[in-house]
């Protein structure tokens, strides 16, 4: 069952203090690995070098989600690497979760939202000149998303006092092999508690319903199977942190229900290799497809008649 914790936070936590006059976003970047292989063979006949089918290589919670949304919105991503257009949703998730990852970095008194401020806009004086140059028409717009942002980002404190807390891991980059798959992914924090291994997803967004909690979960058990493969333990709980709001979403994990991810992801790692052979991706139009960067290319909404094909999911 999915424990929910709603906080009132007042906005005594916003600095009115501080000065804005522009507004700083960071792009954490995650190591770019390749979701397939191409193995070459030789025709005997001709003694050419031909491709043969390719293969899946690895799969990362994120991509293994997005082929269970959409299978098309899966081979946007990670086979024809379509990149998708910098918007001010996602620049405010990265930003924020570089600034919490390096707030741990400080002496536990220094741990304030004042600085917690400040690491968020030194942050995206990091990345902006690169990747978010041209995110916003000007000044006031990029000023408006940044006190937004540190309104969102001022509700951690909320939560959770980051003065009491000394994550065992922070950004965790992982690459395991479970059962002849290669799974990798970046997790966000992982504290040692009373409880045991408690692993913590910060999320900007706002948070969903209770009734469809559950599914939001799918990326972080698969991260507790990788923290239960790399150290032999089992983590005790996962937290989805969302700050717009802010709500925290808790679910207990078990050896059992980590049993059954493992034998879901062996299936859904099958489909996507049987999809990446056959060049078949299916589309699966649903109300998220309103907020999809590339419905403008995508067969469902661009051809006027679109026979959907369904792949068995696991």
């Amino acid at each position: 069952m999915v424990g929910r914790r709603s906080y009132d936070c007042p906005m005594r936590w916003v600095a009115r203090r501080v000065r804005i006059t522009r507004v700083w976003f960071v792009s954490h970047l995650q190591r770019k690995m390749p979701d397939m292989q191409r193995i070459p063979t030789e025709n005997t006949a001709t003694g050419t070098v031909l491709e043969a089918p390719r293969l899946l290589e690895t799969l990362s919670p994120s991509r293994a989600s997005d082929f269970k949304a959409c299978p098309q919105l899966y081979k946007f991503r990670s086979i024809d690497r379509i990149e998708e257009p910098p918007n001010e949703y996602q620049a405010r998730g990265t930003t924020a979760h570089l600034a919490l990852q390096r707030i741990f970095d400080l002496p536990a008194v220094e741990r304030t939202p004042e600085r917690l401020f400040d690491l968020f806009r030194e942050a995206w004086m990091d990345v902006r000149p690169v990747e978010y140059a041209d995110l916003f028409a000007g000044v006031e717009e990029e000023r408006r998303w940044g006190i937004e942002s540190l309104e969102i980002l001022a509700n951690y404190f909320g939560v959770e006092d980051p003065s009491t807390i000394e994550p065992v891991e922070r950004e965790l980059d992982m690459l395991e092999e479970l059962g002849g798959m290669t799974i990798r992914g970046i997790l966000d924090r992982m504290d040692e508690t009373d409880e045991g291994l408690v692993i913590t997803d910060y999320k900007t967004g706002k948070a969903p319903p209770e009734r469809y909690a559950i599914p939001a979960f799918f990326a972080l058990k698969i991260y507790a199977l990788l923290i239960r493969r790399r150290t032999g333990r089992t983590p005790a709980k996962l937290r989805l942190l969302y700050l717009n709001g802010p709500v925290v979403y808790e679910l207990a994990v078990s050896e059992a229900q980590l049993d059954a991810m493992e034998r879901q992801l062996a299936a859904l790692w099958s489909v996507i290799d049987l999809a990446i052979r056959n060049d078949r991706f299916p589309t699966r139009p649903s109300r998220l497809c309103d907020w999809c960067a590339y419905r403008q290319l995508c067969p469902a909404w661009v051809q006027p008649v679109q026979e959907v094909a369904a792949l068995p999911m696991p």
